[in-house]
């Protein structure tokens, strides 16, 4: 950081987090070169925050508005090394597809999305007990599908033993398409369902009837009627199947 921003010329950094009770959903970072930004100013952000956060998360609701397409190329899998400046060593031959999918460039630049950066981040920061958060996250692609991308640590073996000194290049990311489990807790998320609610929709998208669900959840079969009405309003389905094939990503709607 320090460096990037002497050889910018940047003096003063405001930055906004967009986060609500059910995920954080974006950052923003306003660079200045020149005066820095003013108690005012940071208050005029501060003031935009709700409001932005409540539409970037209705935004990344809309993407669940129907089933992902079924026609996807498999550009195999893609797993990536970095160093702890976060600088990329290797990469396996399919990721650049990945990578132009997720951040489009020039022809013959070489780009990284954020995701990648800032799982690799918040490992470094979990590794230095900046806090627990887990080195993982979500990021929409195109026409209903959504990628996770996850950082984990390569542990070195000598004799037998883990050798916990981090290595050069010992930071791996990968990103997958979620799974049905992962699109199913974001798309709780990203319509702001309670509790309750993510609950029963988890039953629903496991099989289970209005009976099974009321038994699961300790309450009344009306009980779980009023539920459903109030997920059917959130998320604008119908019907059972429409939550279910929205949020796990396949018309069957089966969390397998």
């Amino acid at each position: 950081w320090p460096r990037c921003l002497s050889e910018y010329g940047i003096e003063s950094v405001a930055s906004m987090v967009h986060a609500d009770p059910f995920g954080c959903w974006a950052f923003l970072d306003l660079w200045r070169s020149g005066a820095p930004f003013t108690r005012e100013e940071a208050g005029s952000l501060a003031s935009l925050a709700r409001a932005i956060t409540t539409a970037l998360r209705d935004c990344q609701a809309r993407t669940f508005a129907a089933p992902p397409t079924s026609a996807r190329v498999d550009m195999g899998p893609v797993v990536l090394t970095l160093d702890d400046d976060l600088e990329i060593l290797n990469r396996t031959s399919s990721s650049q597809a990945w990578l132009d999918r997720l951040l489009p460039a020039d022809p013959g630049a070489a780009v990284v999305p954020a995701s990648v950066l800032n799982v690799a981040s918040q490992l470094l920061a979990t590794e230095q007990a900046v806090d627990d958060h887990p080195p993982m996250a979500r990021t929409h692609l195109a026409d209903g599908v959504w990628l996770c991308v996850r950082a984990a640590r390569i542990a070195g073996s000598q004799g037998g033993a883990v050798d916990r000194a981090p290595a050069a290049g010992s930071i791996v990311v990968t990103i997958d398409e979620c799974s049905a489990a992962d699109r199913l807790d974001l798309f709780c998320r990203a319509y702001g369902l309670s509790i309750r609610e993510s609950q029963l929709v988890s039953l629903l998208a496991s099989g289970s009837d209005t009976r099974h669900m009321a038994r699961r959840m300790g309450v009344s079969e009306l009980t779980i009627q009023d539920h459903l009405k109030s997920v059917f309003a959130k998320t604008a389905a119908h019907d059972r199947m429409g939550v279910v094939s929205r949020a796990v990503g396949t018309r069957a709607g089966s969390l397998t």
